[in-house]
Formats: structure tokens, C-alpha cells, sequence
């Protein structure tokens, strides 16, 4: 989906020293440099991305295609397209995401679940049964 497509563009910022407490819902992409208390849902529908700065802090769930993430998230994070950890990444809650990158240093204090569709596991079934 974002391989060789456009992104959406960043239309939302919570600037550092903000400090916002209760459910956000977003389209296209949003970028956190503050703090969030609540959770953070993309609009379902079209593509989005999520960008959590080395200086923000999120404290509940969040859920978003593209979700890149070099700040603190206290809660559990799903990532229906990719999940991206920067360095000074801290995630403190379980993870789902398609594809995962991560980098020296990012933490996750949590389980990890990939996410795969039904057509996929299919597939695996299939393969197996024709050794």
C-alpha cells in the first residue's frame, strides 16, 4: 500500500508541551510531539499514517495504517499496514502490525502479533498439504 503509492500528507499536529486527554480520530496522517491520554484511531476507509516523535507520549490504544514511533506509547499499538520503530522507540503493551521494521534500540515490552488475512493462511494450509 504506501510500496510506490503517495502517503498522505500530515494534516494534524500536537505540538510538545500540549497535553490531551480523551479519544482522537484522525484522517490522512497525524504527527504527536506532545502528550496523548486516550486512544488514537485513524478513519477507517482511506490510507493513513501516524508519526509518534521522540518527544511525545501516548498513554492508551492506537490504531492506524503506517504508524511510525520514536517516542513512548503506554498501551496496546496495531498497525494494519507497517509499524515502524525508531531507535528511542518505547512501547510498554502488545504490538499487531502486517510488516515490522525496527531499529537498534527500540524497546517492546509486550508480545508481538503479526497480522495475516485469511487468504494467507489458506495459502500456508495449502502448501502444506501437497509435500
Amino acid at each position: 500500500m504506501f510500496g510506490k503509492k503517495k502517503q498522505p500528507p500530515i494534516r494534524s499536529l500536537i505540538a510538545h508541551g500540549s497535553k490531551i486527554s480523551g479519544e482522537i480520530k484522525f484522517s490522512d496522517g497525524m504527527r504527536i510531539d506532545g502528550e496523548v491520554h486516550g486512544s488514537i484511531r485513524s478513519n477507517e476507509g482511506s490510507p493513513s499514517i501516524l508519526v509518534i516523535s521522540e518527544t511525545a507520549v501516548v498513554k492508551g490504544e492506537v490504531y492506524a495504517d503506517h504508524v511510525i514511533v520514536n517516542g513512548r506509547v503506554e498501551g496496546p499499538l496495531y498497525a494494519a499496514v507497517l509499524l515502524e520503530l525508531q531507535p528511542k522507540a518505547r512501547i510498554a503493551g502488545d504490538v499487531r502490525y502486517a510488516a515490522l521494521e525496527m531499529h537498534q534500540g527500540a524497546v517492546i515490552e509486550g508480545q508481538l502479533h503479526a497480522l495475516t488475512t485469511a487468504a494467507e493462511k489458506t495459502v500456508l494450509t495449502l502448501a502444506a498439504n501437497n509435500r
